[in-house]
C-alpha cells in the first residue's frame, strides 16, 4: 500500500491563491475571528500529521483483516478504536459544528480538507466518522432543541456516531417503495420495525452508541415518496443524564463481503419495534433527508479524489524506482540495466491523467464546500440562496464524475506496476476495490446525471447551467487580452458557448419524449465534469503565471501546474467531442431495440 503523505503544497495553493480562502473566512462573520490563517495552517498540519502517522499504516491491515461479526456485535480491525479514540481526544469531530453544543465552529470548508486527508490515507476507516457529519447535519437543521442536546452534543464530541438507514433489500434509490413502518407510542415515541441493508459503520466497537437516521413510514402515510418520515432511533437509549441506557430493539443481523472498503463494517440492520423518535415533520423525511444525502454526495465526491491521489502517488514512486527498457530516444540513465519507467511516454500519460484528476477534482471539491460555507453560515439570506443554488448544480458533478474518473485513476495506478499492480502486497489493487462503490452509493453515476440534467438543469429552463457558464464567460473575456491564456481562455470559451446551445437541443428533444432526458444523461454529466475541470485548471493556470511573473521562489510548482494543464486541455478535454456526440444521438439507438431480442 502506498504511503500516505498530504499534499500540503497543492492544497494551500488551492485554498490560498486560488480560492483566496483567507478571504471568503474574513468575508462571514461567522469565521471571520476563528478561522485566522494562523489557525487554519495548524489545523491542516496537524491533520496531516494525524493521517500520515496514525491512519495510513492502518489501511492495509483494515484491507486483510476486516470486520468480524458476531452475536454480540461487530469487532473492527486492528489499531481502528485506538486511532479513533486519538481522533476524538484530538477534537478533530467537532471541527466544523456549533460551539453551542461543544463544537469549534470552524468552516464546512475546513473540514472538507481535513476528510480528504482521512479519506486518502485510510477511506475505511474515515467512514465512520465520516457518517457522523451527515447525522450532525441533520440534527442541526431539523431536529428540536432536545433532540440536539441528547443526540447532537454526544455526536459531535464523537463519543457516538451516526448512520444513515435508508435502503431495503427490494428498494435501492427508489426510496417510495420501502417498507419499514412507524409506530406511534403514548409517549410521542414510535416504534419502529423493518430491515436495513448496506448499512456503512451500521455496528461498530468504536464508539459508546451509535445514532440510526431511519427512514420508515407512518400507518396513515401517502403512498410513494410523499409518505416517507425521518427518526432517530439509537443503539442505545440515552438515560435523563446524557449517559447510555438500556439497549434499544435493533440488531446487527449480519456484515455485507464486499469487493472493498473491508474494513469499515457495512451491514445488515434489523429494527424489530425499535424505539425511535421523529425528524421534523411527518411525511417530509425524504426533504429533510436531503440535507443527510448533500453532505455524503459531497463526502462521496472526495473519495474519488482520494483515490486519484494515492493511486497517483503509489505509481509516480514505482515509477521513479522501477526500471525497465530503455527509452525511446535513447538511454537515459546508461549507468543502469535499464531506464526508470518514468521516461515512457505511455506511463506519463498514466501518471498526468492520475494528477490532473486528483488535483482538478480537489478544486471542484473545495469550490463546492466553499459555497456550503455560506450556505451555512453567509451574512445574508441572498448570499445563502445564491450559494445553495450554486451548490445543488455542481453537487451531482462533483459526485459523479469524480468518483468515475477516480476509478480511472485507480486503473491506471494498477497498470503502471504492471503485474506487480495484480497483486496484493502493493497497495495498488485495494484502491480499485475500495473505490468501486463511491460510483454507486449516495445515488449511481445515472441517477446523478438524471438529478443534473433533468432537475437542476432542465426543471430551471436552464437557469441552473446558465449561473455557472455566466462565470466562466466573465473569466475568459477579462482574460482575453492576456496571450498567455488564449491557449486555456480560446477553447474554454468555445466550450462554454456549446455547453448551453447542445443543453437547448437536448431540452427540446426531451419535450417530444421524456426518454431523451434519460438517453442523454450520462454523457451530459460527464460532458459537464470536463468542462468544470476546464475551468478550474484554467483558474490556476492564470494564478500560476502571475506568480512565475512576480518571480515566485518555488517557479518549479508553478510551472509544473501549467505542464499538468496543458496536459488536461491537450489530452483529457478532447474527450467531451464523444460525450457530445453521444449525448445528442438521440435514444433511438437506445430504445429501439425490444427487450426480448436482448441476449445474455
Amino acid at each position: 500500500m502506498p504511503e500516505y503523505k498530504a499534499p500540503l503544497r497543492d492544497i494551500r495553493f488551492l485554498m490560498d491563491e486560488v480560492l483566496d480562502m483567507p478571504t471568503h473566512y474574513q468575508g462571514i462573520n461567522a469565521y471571520a475571528e476563528t478561522a485566522t490563517p494562523d489557525m487554519v495552517e495548524a489545523i491542516i498540519q496537524e491533520g496531516a500529521k494525524f493521517c500520515e502517522n496514525e491512519l495510513s499504516p492502518l489501511n492495509a491491515i483494515g484491507d486483510q483483516e476486516g470486520c468480524t461479526w458476531s452475536e454480540e456485535g461487530v469487532t473492527t480491525p486492528k489499531g481502528f478504536k485506538e486511532a479513533y479514540q486519538k481522533f476524538v481526544e484530538n477534537g478533530w469531530p467537532s471541527l466544523a459544528h456549533e460551539p453551542e453544543r461543544g463544537g469549534q465552529g470552524l468552516p464546512e470548508s475546513l473540514g472538507i480538507v481535513i476528510s480528504e486527508m482521512v479519506g486518502t490515507a485510510n477511506w475505511s476507516w474515515g467512514m465512520y466518522p465520516g457518517l457522523s457529519h451527515g447525522a450532525m447535519n441533520t440534527l442541526e437543521m431539523h431536529g428540536t432543541e432536545e433532540q440536539k442536546d441528547t443526540y447532537l452534543t454526544k455526536l459531535i464530541s464523537g463519543e457516538w456516531t451516526g448512520t444513515m438507514c435508508l435502503t431495503e433489500a427490494h428498494c435501492g434509490s427508489d426510496l417510495g417503495t420501502l417498507r419499514t413502518k412507524a409506530e406511534p407510542n403514548s409517549d410521542g415515541s414510535y416504534n419502529i420495525t423493518g430491515t436495513k441493508i448496506f448499512i456503512s459503520a451500521g455496528e461498530h466497537d468504536m464508539a459508546d452508541n451509535i445514532v440510526h437516521i431511519v427512514l420508515a413510514r407512518l400507518p396513515d402515510a401517502p403512498q410513494g415518496t410523499k409518505g416517507i418520515s425521518l427518526f432517530i432511533v439509537p443503539k442505545f437509549l440515552p438515560n435523563t443524564d446524557g449517559s447510555v441506557g438500556e439497549r434499544n430493539a435493533v440488531q446487527c443481523g449480519s456484515i455485507e463481503h464486499k469487493m472493498g472498503i473491508h474494513g469499515n463494517s457495512t451491514a445488515v440492520m434489523n429494527f424489530d419495534a425499535a424505539k425511535g423518535f421523529l425528524i421534523g415533520e411527518p411525511n417530509k423525511g425524504l426533504h429533510h433527508m436531503f440535507t443527510f444525502m448533500n453532505t455524503a454526495r459531497i463526502g462521496t465526491a472526495l473519495q474519488g479524489v482520494a483515490a486519484s491521489e494515492l493511486a497517483f502517488q503509489g505509481a509516480l514512486a514505482y515509477a521513479k524506482d522501477r526500471l525497465a527498457m530503455r527509452a525511446l530516444s535513447g538511454a537515459k540513465c546508461p549507468d543502469k540495466a535499464a531506464d526508470p519507467i518514468i521516461v515512457h511516454p505511455d506511463v506519463r500519460r498514466m501518471l498526468f491523467t492520475m494528477k490532473t484528476f486528483a488535483e482538478g477534482g480537489r478544486a471542484l471539491v473545495y469550490l463546492t464546500a466553499k459555497y456550503a460555507d455560506i450556505v451555512k453560515k453567509g451574512n445574508t439570506d441572498e448570499d445563502k440562496k445564491e450559494a445553495d443554488e450554486m451548490l445543488a448544480f455542481l453537487t451531482p458533478i462533483a459526485k459523479a464524475f469524480l468518483t468515475e474518473t477516480g476509478y480511472e485513476a485507480a486503473n491506471h495506478g494498477v497498470q503502471v506496476f504492471g503485474g506487480h499492480g495484480f497483486i496484493a502486497e502493493w497497495g495498488m489493487e485495494q484502491i480499485v476495490r475500495d473505490t468501486r462503490i463511491a460510483t454507486i452509493y449516495e445515488g449511481t453515476t445515472g441517477i446523478q446525471a438524471l438529478d443534473l440534467l433533468g432537475r437542476k438543469v432542465l426543471m430551471s429552463q436552464g437557469e441552473s447551467l446558465k449561473r455557472f457558464t455566466k462565470i466562466v464567460h466573465k473569466f475568459c473575456k477579462f482574460h482575453s487580452d492576456n496571450e498567455e491564456m488564449q491557449p486555456f481562455v480560446e477553447p474554454l470559451a468555445a466550450l462554454n458557448k456549446e455547453w448551453g446551445e447542445h443543453t437547448m437541443k437536448i431540452g427540446m428533444a426531451a419535450m417530444k419524449d421524456r426518454d431523451e432526458v434519460g438517453a442523454a444523461a450520462y454523457d451530459y454529466l460527464m460532458y459537464s465534469g470536463y468542462i468544470v475541470l476546464a475551468y478550474l485548471f484554467a483558474e490556476q493556470v492564470q494564478v500560476s503565471q502571475a506568480k512565475l511573473a512576480e518571480g515566485a521562489s518555488d517557479s518549479d510548482f508553478y510551472k509544473a501546474k501549467i505542464k499538468t494543464a496543458e496536459f488536461y486541455y491537450d489530452r483529457i478535454l478532447p474527450r467531451v467531442k464523444g460525450h457530445a456526440e453521444a449525448m445528442l444521438s438521440g435514444g433511438s439507438n437506445l430504445l429501439s431495440l425490444d427487450e426480448e431480442h436482448f441476449r445474455f
